[in-house]
């Protein structure tokens, strides 16, 4: 993929360290957010605590603007929070 300068699109590495609802079907939501929005997950890790709560963090390649992709997240109506921390 290509820019309009003709230089090819930088793919950048981050992590997003998502909490959110423990409610069914909230994992599936998240990830097919970060597909729809040219996500590419390496690594993810989730944790359920006993107030009906989780916590994950993943590992993604994009090239597209990372703050985006945090927004879109956090309008799912059972995440409670989201951050987005560059790591290349």
């Amino acid at each position: 993929m290509q820019n309009s300068h003709n230089q090819p699109n930088r793919c950048l590495d981050y992590q997003l360290h998502i909490q959110a609802y423990d409610r069914l079907g909230e994992l599936e939501r998240i990830l097919r957010v970060i597909r729809h929005r040219g996500g590419h997950i390496h690594a993810l890790t989730m944790q359920s605590d006993e107030n009906g709560r989780f916590s994950m963090q993943v590992t993604l390649t994009t090239e597209r603007a990372i703050e985006t992709l945090g927004n879109q997240i956090a309008k799912l109506a059972n995440v409670l929070d989201v951050n987005e921390i560059k790591i290349n």
